[in-house]
């Protein structure tokens, strides 16, 4: 009878893990207004994949500058040339997350491009449901692409939002993308240059901008490149 118990202790302990293991990873975080990518996603006013039903859950790697956080099913996000509504802002922007699970947090950081325009601490606390941060855009104009970095004390993963905005538009509503331009003054990519993130080459008739430091990765086929349109 012991040993009768004892096995199935263990079957049901098995069972147990095996639930565990297939069940969805919790809910995290995202910037929901001004809007981000995945939040547009969410409220249907972008068509999406499967981002629009967990905008919460761009997680990846600590120190990465994409949009998707190199997870292949949001791809969609890192892609510049969809059409995302941008925002129309002043150089003080307020910005709000949405915490559906509340880590301990190191940091939140904000990025326009390879600069770092914000840095504040999360004192390895946990966040409110909510959460707001004014940031200072001063030296930033026009559209620029906003990417917010929650990172987390406990863990070597942080959660990334990019939103769009246009800084000095007026309104503060949603404008269009801009008009595509030409290649005027814009050197053609060659694997051995190294690029930093704004740096812009040409590759087949179109122009890219890099995201971060990058070597050797060709426009078109690596998300670091953003494709800017034709010449």
């Amino acid at each position: 009878m012991r040993k009768l118990f004892a096995l199935f202790a263990v079957a049901m302990l098995g069972a147990a893990g095996s639930l565990l293991a297939a069940s969805p990873a919790a809910a995290h975080g995202y910037v929901s207004s001004p809007p981000s990518r995945q939040a547009l996603c969410a409220q249907g006013k972008m068509a999406c994949g499967q981002i629009k039903y967990e905008p919460q859950s761009v997680e990846g790697p600590k120190n990465l500058r994409s949009c998707n956080a190199n997870v292949p099913q949001f791809a969609e996000l890192n892609d510049d040339s969809r059409g995302w509504p941008a925002t129309n802002v002043g150089t003080s922007l307020t910005l709000t997350w949405i915490n559906t699970a509340r880590h301990a947090t190191a940091n939140w950081e904000y990025w326009i491009g390879g600069t770092r325009v914000a840095s504040i601490s999360g004192n390895n606390q946990q966040p409110p449901a909510t959460l707001s941060h004014t940031v200072n855009l001063s030296g930033f104009s026009g559209r620029q692409k906003l990417l917010a970095i929650w990172n987390i004390s406990d863990t070597a993963n942080a959660f990334y939002s990019c939103i769009d905005i246009n800084i000095g538009g007026s309104g503060g509503g949603p404008t269009t993308p801009p008009p595509t331009g030409n290649c005027g003054g814009v050197g053609a990519w060659a694997s051995g240059t190294v690029y930093v993130g704004g740096n812009l080459a040409t590759h087949n008739g179109r122009k890219w901008r890099a995201q971060w430091w990058t070597q050797g990765e060709t426009p078109g086929a690596a998300s670091v490149w953003v494709d800017q349109g034709a010449c």
